[in-house]
């Protein structure tokens, strides 16, 4: 019988939750065990190679492609769990929201104090994605059926997350891998 796929991305974040995700240490054979990473920077896999019992989102929504890649997530996922604070609130890329686009624009290319830019003009390529005018958590921007904050949570949070949903159990998480007091 073939394993459950799962399947990670990152999106407006820092990466922090794909190493809390590794900080699982010798437990990684374990769950590999349970299941098969599908598409994931954890094996390189660029396409969803079909449906997925379990999605893994870390970050935010800041462009017009994190909100593509979601809501594909969104339609290979069974499960889809959005990891960290910034995934559940918008994080630190969130900041931006109180600034308007424009003048986040020319702080970063044209006003800043390290920015060397003599002909002041804003990338435009039609390669590089839209900035949203603001950061969105994924849960504004399609269903998330399970949320688990930190920043980043910790590995033992993901593991026990990931093992109960692969083992049909319920996710109850004890309060000693949910708190931040």
């Amino acid at each position: 019988m073939a394993k459950p796929k799962v399947a990670t991305t990152s999106l407006a974040g820092c990466f922090g939750c794909h190493m809390s995700l590794l900080d699982i240490d010798d437990r990684i054979l374990k769950l590999v065990e349970l299941i098969d990473f599908d598409k994931s920077p954890i094996n390189d896999i660029k396409k969803f190679t079909g449906r997925c019992a379990v999605g893994l989102i870390e970050g935010g929504c800041c462009n017009e492609e994190n909100v593509r890649v979601l809501q594909d997530f969104r339609n290979h996922c069974a499960i889809l769990i959005s990891v960290g604070d910034c995934a559940t609130m918008g994080g630190i890329p969130a900041l931006r929201n109180n600034i308007p686009l424009q003048e986040c624009y020319d702080e970063a290319y044209k006003n800043g104090p390290s920015v060397h830019n003599p002909s002041g003009q804003i990338p435009n390529d039609p390669e590089l994605p839209l900035l949203l005018d603001k950061v969105f958590p994924c849960h504004e921007v399609v269903k998330i059926d399970y949320h688990l904050p930190g920043c980043p949570p910790p590995a033992d949070t993901l593991w026990e997350a990931l093992v109960a949903l692969l083992t049909d159990k319920p996710v109850d998480l004890p309060y000693t891998l949910i708190k931040y007091d």
